[in-house]
C-alpha cells in the first residue's frame, strides 16, 4: 500500500522564527510543526547523538501518526568511511529506541570525497541487518557510485538509494526498493534556493507515479537557509493533493 510523508530536514531553525513559526514560542515549535507535516528528518543527529530523554520528549510532543527519519551520526560515514561498521550501527540503534514505533527510516549520508568501494559498501550493508526494525537509506554524493554494481548491492540488501537533488553533487534517480526517499537540498543553490512552481510540479508528478506503483515515498526539504524548506513542503503537499 502506498504511503506519502512530506516534511523538512530539521525543524528548529532560528531563521524560521518569523517566516514559519510566527507567534509560536520556541518550546512549542515541534508541536506546531507536527500540525503541518506528518514527518521530519532529524538533522541534528548527524552532528551529535541525542539522549534517550530528548527522543522521549519528541515522541510525546507529536501525534501517534507522526514519523521520524533519523540522519545517522557522521562518525561512521565521514570519520571511519564505513570501516568496522557493526559497533556504530548498534550505537545508533540503541540511542533511537526511545522513539519507539515513530522512527521509520535511517539515512546514512556518505561524504562527497568517498569514492566507490564495493567491498566496504557490502560490509556496511551487512551491518545494517542488525537493525531490521527500520528502513535504511544511503545518500551517495560521488558519481563513481552511480552504476549497476552499486544498484545491485542495494537491491539485494533491501536498502534504498537516496534521490538527492542539489547544486553541489549529481542526482542519481535510482529506485532500489519499495521505499522512495527524496532529499531536496536546493536545485540552484544548495541548502538555500527555493524550488520554483514548475520544479515542484515536476516532483509532484514523479511522486504521484511512484505512489501509483504502491511505493512508500518520503520527501524532505533541506533548503532551510532562507526558510524555503517549510514553504516548499507545504506547496508540494498541495500539488499532490490536487493531482
Amino acid at each position: 500500500m502506498s504511503q506519502l510523508y512530506i516534511g523538512t530536514s530539521g525543524w528548529s531553525y532560528q531563521h524560521w522564527k518569523d517566516c514559519f513559526y510566527t507567534g509560536i514560542a520556541q518550546k512549542n515549535w515541534l508541536k506546531f510543526y507536527a500540525t503541518r507535516f506528518s514527518t521530519v528528518e532529524i538533522n541534528s543527529t548527524f552532528y551529535r547523538l541525542q539522549t534517550p530523554d530528548t527522543f522521549s520528549r519528541w515522541f510525546d510532543e507529536t501525534p501517534s501518526t507522526f514519523r521520524f527519519a533519523l540522519k545517522a551520526h557522521h562518525y561512521l560515514t565521514h570519520n571511519k568511511k564505513l570501516l568496522d561498521p557493526d559497533a556504530s550501527v548498534l550505537i545508533e540503534k540503541n540511542h533511537a529506541l526511545a522513539l519507539q514505533e515513530k522512527i521509520t527510516a535511517v539515512l546514512w549520508q556518505l561524504p562527497a570525497t568517498l569514492h566507490k568501494d564495493l567491498i566496504r559498501l557490502n560490509v556496511f550493508l551487512q551491518a545494517l541487518q542488525q537493525w531490521p526494525e527500520v528502513r535504511h537509506i544511503v545518500e551517495f554524493r560521488h558519481h563513481s557510485w552511480f552504476d549497476d554494481e552499486t544498484a545491485d548491492c542495494l537491491e539485494k540488501a533491501g536498502i534504498a538509494n537516496c534521490v538527492s537533488d542539489a547544486n553541489d553533487w549529481p542526482l542519481w534517480e535510482l529506485i532500489t526498493t519499495d521505499l522512495v526517499y527524496i532529499r531536496l537540498h536546493g536545485h540552484t543553490r544548495t541548502y538555500a534556493s527555493s524550488y520554483t512552481s514548475p520544479e515542484l510540479a515536476q516532483w509532484a508528478e514523479r511522486i504521484t507515479h511512484w505512489l501509483k506503483q504502491c511505493k512508500q515515498v518520503h520527501v524532505y526539504f533541506d533548503n532551510d537557509a532562507e526558510c524555503a524548506a517549510p514553504l516548499n513542503a507545504l506547496k508540494l503537499k498541495t500539488l499532490i493533493q490536487d493531482e
